[in-house]
């Protein structure tokens, strides 16, 4: 079928429909990657019934063994986003690959949020210009999200602010709990809204401040566990692409080399796909280097932050800023003289 729905799938009566549907399974991509035990508790079917219908829409959709060709045929067809900035692009082999999760790593001030703002312009840019043509969802965990910077942004790239302002579903995350319960809910949103991008800033900050000590690693890392690989669900099962940022923290036992690393131990470092190691560097600008990825090398480039967002250090539109800095500086100095 080209688009199967709940109701295609045998052995779904009304009352079972109608229970999938309010626990917020509105579509069978959703029934596919859910994991058994969840699919119970959240609508409360029976564990047979629940184990027929997991099976019958996975092989609906297909999800089956495969050639390594066949797999290799269908990454091909997967979309990538453009960051805005060729080198970073050039890192990433052409931008960031729809049904992956992305994960940007750094300290504060190193570029994190402002990277994720310009996704949320880039993302709307049609496909022949490097975008995705879809909404984004939009999850804050610290309030660093700013409308007024994506505005400014998105006049950059030439699209209406409003329009892209309008096109960005946000929510503010208040805790651990309601973080994760938004994520159950973006399986309605993802496709209701044609979401293209999934961003979480940051994925740890609440986890970090609500466990601490040893006695209550093991219960966050569980939680922690359970939330991502959600978001990886939702990049996998609706073709979109998901990107989180990660704090740092200090390892004092490190007497050489960076005592800085991600933090959210093994369980992040494993979920995600392509980790993104961001700080800040001479002259104003940044470094990203890829510290993990199972198919790009560990290589670095640089960028920097402008009024119009996130640029090459060598770009027109940076050396036009530049330019006009320049010159107010100069003016500013001949007032000073007279």
């Amino acid at each position: 079928m080209d688009d199967p729905k709940i109701v295609d799938i045998s052995g779904i009566g009304e009352t079972t429909a109608a229970k999938l549907k309010a626990a917020g399974f509105t579509n069978i991509e959703a029934l596919a990657v859910t994991p058994l035990r969840e699919l119970i508790e959240k609508s409360g079917i029976g564990e047979k019934t629940a184990d027929k219908i997991t099976n019958a829409a996975r092989e609906l959709l297909g999800l089956d063994f495969i050639t390594a060709m066949e797999l290799y045929e269908r990454r091909k067809k997967a979309q990538r986003l453009t960051t805005g900035s060729k080198n970073f692009d050039d890192l990433l082999a052409g931008g960031i690959e729809t049904q992956t999760m992305v994960e940007l790593i750094g300290e504060f001030g190193s570029g994190k949020s402002q990277l994720c703002m310009q996704f949320c312009a880039t993302t709307q840019l049609p496909l022949e210009k490097g975008g995705l043509g879809g909404k984004v969802l939009f999850l804050d965990t610290e309030g660093t999200f700013y409308p007024r910077r994506v505005h400014d942004m998105a006049k950059s790239f030439g699209l209406d602010p409003d329009e892209v302002l309008n096109n960005i579903i946000y929510a503010r995350c208040y805790n651990s709990d309601h973080q994760m319960l938004l994520v159950n809910r973006a399986f309605r949103l993802v496709r209701e809204e044609n979401i293209k991008l999934i961003i979480v800033d940051s994925l740890i900050s609440h986890f970090r401040g609500e466990y601490v000590g040893r006695e209550n690693l093991s219960y966050r890392q569980q939680k922690l566990n359970n939330h991502i690989h959600k978001l990886l669900r939702l990049a996998e099962g609706y073709n979109c692409a998901v990107v989180i940022t990660n704090q740092i923290q200090s390892n004092p036992a490190a007497f050489f080399g960076d005592p800085n690393r991600p933090a959210g131990g093994n369980v992040l470092a494993h979920a995600s796909t392509h980790r993104i190691y961001l700080r800040k560097s001479k002259a104003g600008t940044r470094v990203a280097k890829i510290i993990d990825s199972p198919c790009l090398p560990e290589e670095s480039t640089t960028f920097v932050i402008t009024s119009n967002g996130i640029e090459d250090p060598d770009s027109d539109r940076t050396m036009n800023t530049e330019a006009v800095s320049t010159e107010v500086t100069e003016q500013v100095e001949l007032l000073e003289k007279t």
